[in-house]
């Protein structure tokens, strides 16, 4: 039995690093940040997004917004290049422009829904609120600040049962315009409704920041589930966190990356990292899988290898995109959502994922070098497949794909609570789906 109250941490030093990852990560900028900084270490140098890439070789990476691309330079890239790609956002709540607004007493916070939100799991949460804040710096420029408070800000109280007597008959029913407003403090601190009043959000941004409230020009905030990323279950090999789908897999790839960076190999696929913003809602944006990032940027790294237009395209004949997102698990209480014979279980290996439809850019091709990877490095793989009679959801593999013409799988860690605003998945699928990607990046 536990006898301490002190958290439990995983015993695998991969596991230990990604889940202090999520924790580190409440928005896609601060994702970005947590990944610039392991990029740092390990003695990556950022390239400012207007500047030229540079053509000697070493490790890069650009970010802009939400979203980054890390590469290591070679003199060629003749051979090719190995994508992997995930995305930083996670379905949730964010703050409208005009926020403040009270009800019943009570101040609170506009949202707006982003993505595909299970609205029920924000209900009775602890919140904070975090993102970036757009400030004048006093000489007429700009400056983009990232904003975290990671305090129990806000809550969402659910009606009581006793004024929704038709709930265990009827199922619980959010209206996301009128039932999602979360409440932070009692109203009578500030003129109802007043933006610049005492208690306003405006305010108590520009005082986290140090600075007036008419210095605020704009900001991209969110709220977030302030609960710590947990190991449970009776054997410790499961663990609970917010933004599983799809950091998990965001971290995986950067430290795979990292882990398998070798500065004396001249040949071989570049390998690459991108990891995208707005998937979550479509990916249609310009720091998205379906804008020009990621193609404006490989022709600039082809560009900084002295290729011409001809060779870059030729290269994208030779390369290989793995899509890494969040796997449906099997669930225990509902087996039947699952087509019957491509179970999913967590701790079971990473999931190749395939749909005759294109939902998922997996085909042969490219499952098959997926395949030989994981053989190299004994990684274990499962394999799903949707039900014929519901939808099946996509990614950013088949936009990838399309974009570039370039052979593309689908890949992820199994979970559970897929868009939850606290998911769960299996400890040893961490160390899975980081061998797997670096078994990639190293058959390059």
């Amino acid at each position: 039995m536990r006898t301490s109250e002190a958290p439990i941490r995983p015993s695998s030093p991969l596991a230990a690093a990604v889940l202090d990852d999520l924790a580190s990560s409440p928005t896609p900028y601060h994702a970005v940040q947590r990944a610039a900084d392991l990029l740092d270490a390990a003695d990556f140098t950022e390239v400012a997004a207007d500047a030229p890439f540079p053509g000697e070789p070493g490790l890069r990476y650009v970010r802009v917004g939400g979203s980054l691309i890390a590469w290591q330079q070679r003199d060629s890239v003749a051979d090719g290049m190995i994508v992997i790609g995930a995305h930083t956002d996670s379905p949730n709540l964010r703050v409208r422009t005009k926020p403040d607004v009270t009800s019943g007493g009570f101040r609170q916070i506009g949202m707006e829904i982003y993505g595909g939100v299970l609205l029920n799991s924000w209900l009775d949460r602890d919140l904070g609120l975090a993102g970036r804040v757009s400030v004048a710096d006093g000489d007429g420029g700009i400056d983009h600040r990232l904003y975290l408070d990671d305090r129990p800000l806000l809550r969402i109280p659910q009606l009581a049962i006793h004024l929704d007597r038709d709930i265990r008959s009827n199922g619980l029913k959010l209206d996301p315009q009128r039932h999602m407003t979360p409440l932070w403090s009692l109203d009578g601190d500030g003129d109802a409704g007043d933006d610049e009043s005492p208690g306003g959000l405006r305010e108590h941004v520009a005082a986290a920041l140090g600075v007036g409230t008419d210095d605020i020009l704009a900001w991209d905030l969110m709220a977030f589930d302030v609960q710590a990323p947990a190991v449970v279950g009776r054997n410790d090999d499961l663990f609970a966190s917010a933004r599983i789908d799809n950091l998990v897999s965001s971290f995986c790839a950067i430290r795979a990356l990292i882990d398998t960076v070798d500065h004396e190999r001249a040949d071989g696929r570049l390998p690459l990292v991108v990891l995208y913003d707005h998937e979550e809602i479509g990916s249609e944006s310009a720091t998205g899988a379906a804008g020009a990032l990621l193609t404006s940027a490989l022709e600039r790294v082809a560009a900084a290898a002295c290729a011409d237009r001809a060779g870059y395209l030729a290269s994208l004949a030779r390369s290989l995109v793995i899509s890494a997102d969040g796997a449906h698990a099997t669930h225990p209480n509902y087996v039947d959502k699952h087509e019957p014979s491509h179970h999913i279980a967590l701790n079971a290996g990473v999931v190749i994922k395939r749909n005759a439809n294109q939902r998922y850019a997996t085909d042969a091709v490219s499952e098959a070098e997926v395949v030989a990877a994981a053989a190299e490095v004994n990684a274990p793989l499962q394999y799903y497949i949707h039900r014929n009679d519901l939808p099946c959801g996509s990614t950013i593999g088949p936009i990838t794909a399309a974009r570039l013409g370039v052979p593309t799988v689908d890949v992820g860690a199994p979970q559970l609570a897929m868009h939850s605003i606290r998911e769960m998945a299996g400890l040893a699928d961490l160390d899975h789906l980081h061998r797997l990607l670096g078994a990639v990046f190293a058959r390059r």
